[in-house]
């Protein structure tokens, strides 16, 4: 999309980062469990936890952010868009990102009831290695997905 940047996290980024995570996980629901923490307490994981220890990136528009993503090693943790902005393409452009940082294969959960997401991520590249039964902190199906790089063409 046009005019969307992708870039690294900031600390002043906190807020609204947070606020794109708490609006995007209301809007899903019913395709995602409930959030099982108040809004509150996701804002506050997001400055004190999220923000010093994974990387994080943000697509902005104008001077606001329109996605999130959160990075570990060899992890997409969480992919937000807000609510008003989905079907542009911003996943898809967070997503390549994680993909062109990653030192290797990434992978992710999905709620199984997500099928929105199971498809994007299927689009991406990504292809399904586990499911649970609920090991998580909703209590619901979930999917693991992996995605490997592809390999490099070596010249002789």
């Amino acid at each position: 999309m046009d005019g969307v940047n992708i870039r690294r996290a900031r600390w002043d980024d906190a807020d609204a980062a947070s606020a794109i995570m708490v609006d995007a996980r209301h809007a899903s629901v019913p395709a995602i469990p409930t959030p099982v923490h108040s809004d509150d307490q996701i804002r506050l994981w997001f400055r004190q936890v999220v923000l010093a220890q994974c990387d994080v990136w943000v697509a902005v528009h104008g001077a606001h952010i329109r996605g999130v993503m959160v990075l570990t090693t060899g992890w997409i943790e969480h992919l937000y868009i807000a609510p008003e902005w989905t079907g542009r393409g911003i996943g898809a452009r967070l997503v390549r990102q994680a993909q062109k940082v990653a030192v290797g294969p990434l992978e992710l959960w999905t709620f199984a009831s997500n099928t929105g997401a199971a498809r994007f991520y299927e689009r991406h590249g990504f292809v399904q290695v586990d499911r649970t039964d609920g090991d998580n902190e909703e209590g619901e199906p979930d999917i693991r997905y992996r995605w490997t790089p592809p390999q490099k063409r070596r010249d002789s």
